[in-house]
């Protein structure tokens, strides 16, 4: 095959999904994966078969994508406003599936209730991620409104971001309970139905607190260099790389053919570079071009030759999936299924 391509160890995958499934059941917690990560049916399909209630996705597009493939469970996490169009598109997908959706203003939740009657919501709460939610104390008012513009509230949710960084993750933890429990004090003071308490991340799954009732982690199903580096999990558990050639080498540098528009150009302040290469541990992927990623090895190292094929961890993974067209799966070393990403670019 020509490089570079996206391939996915299927034994390091699925023990991915069972360690998480296991955790979620030992945890008496719902787990509600984030598709955005892997944005594959096949994935999905992997992830409900081992006890998962649903699925999360970021927009609807993604929602109708993953309703078409047979499931029925989904939270679209994100503060949607109800364009014409979008509503129409809302109606119809909750004639295929059970869909909940977020919200964070009274604005919005009056809008979605006049769009489209009788949807779930919960109320988005900001618990130290600084994106989008409300303050806790305010999550009551925005549930009023969605009750009464005619939406079925059921409780709340938040995203503890803010756990992306070294020594991050038991700080945001703690952020994330206090704030949803706040958050769920406003709704049960209105009588409203707080009974459903969302949050979690890859990086805090394992630390999740007794006031959360679903978890919804995305990243953990391949891992990535984020991931390892915060130490969330370890070089044996990514499921996901890029197949790339070094196609050019000067001295301790070389180059290889997967840039950022395979790799992403994400990259935290923290990480040690633009990706990692397992094969060399001590080599620092320095730049990111649109074609090439820059690799220097420490003085004493012996740059690979010409034409030699390695494997590149990304940084964030879930950048990576969303510029490939299919997923190399491989069992043993050998190639045995093409999954497409069927949810590429479904940004609407």
């Amino acid at each position: 095959m020509s490089t570079p391509f996206v391939t996915v160890d299927v034994t390091v995958l699925d023990a991915n999904l069972r360690a998480m499934a296991d955790h979620a059941t030992a945890r008496g917690l719902a787990l509600r994966p984030h598709a955005k990560t892997h944005k594959s049916p096949e994935i999905a399909r992997r992830q409900l078969a081992l006890g998962a209630v649903g699925l999360t996705v970021a927009t609807v597009s993604e929602a109708e994508i993953f309703a078409a493939g047979g499931v029925t469970d989904l939270f679209i996490a994100y503060p949607i406003w109800p364009s014409p169009e979008r509503a129409a598109r809302l109606r119809a997908l909750t004639e295929q599936a059970g869909v909940r959706v977020g919200v964070d203003s009274a604005e919005s939740a009056e809008a979605l209730g006049r769009a489209v009657p009788g949807l779930e919501v919960l109320v988005e709460v900001d618990s130290g991620h600084h994106r989008s939610g409300v303050l806790p104390a305010q999550a009551g008012a925005v549930a009023v409104a969605a009750d009464k513009a005619g939406s079925l509230v059921r409780g709340v949710f938040t995203f503890p971001g803010h756990s992306y960084g070294p020594d991050r993750q038991r700080p945001a933890v703690d952020a994330e309970s206090a704030a949803l429990s706040e958050a769920a004090a406003t709704l049960t003071a209105r009588g409203l139905d707080a009974s459903v308490r969302s949050g979690g991340s890859t990086p805090t799954a394992a630390l999740s607190g007794d006031t959360l009732t679903e978890i919804r982690p995305g990243v953990y199903v391949f891992g990535d260099a984020q991931q390892v580096e915060l130490g969330t999990c370890g070089w044996e558990q990514v499921a996901l790389t890029v197949t790339a050639t070094v196609v050019s080498r000067s001295g301790q540098r070389f180059i290889l053919d997967a840039g950022s528009k395979v790799l992403g150009a994400d990259q935290q302040a923290w990480a040690t570079g633009g990706g990692r290469l397992p094969a060399y541990p001590d080599a620092r992927i320095t730049a990111l071009s649109e074609h090439h990623a820059t690799v220097v090895l420490p003085a004493g190292h012996v740059v690979p030759k010409l034409g030699v094929r390695l494997a590149v961890v990304p940084n964030h993974v879930c950048a990576t999936v969303n510029l490939a067209d299919e997923l190399i799966v491989v069992d043993g070393g050998e190639v045995v299924d093409r999954w497409p990403v069927t949810a590429r670019g479904a940004n609407t």
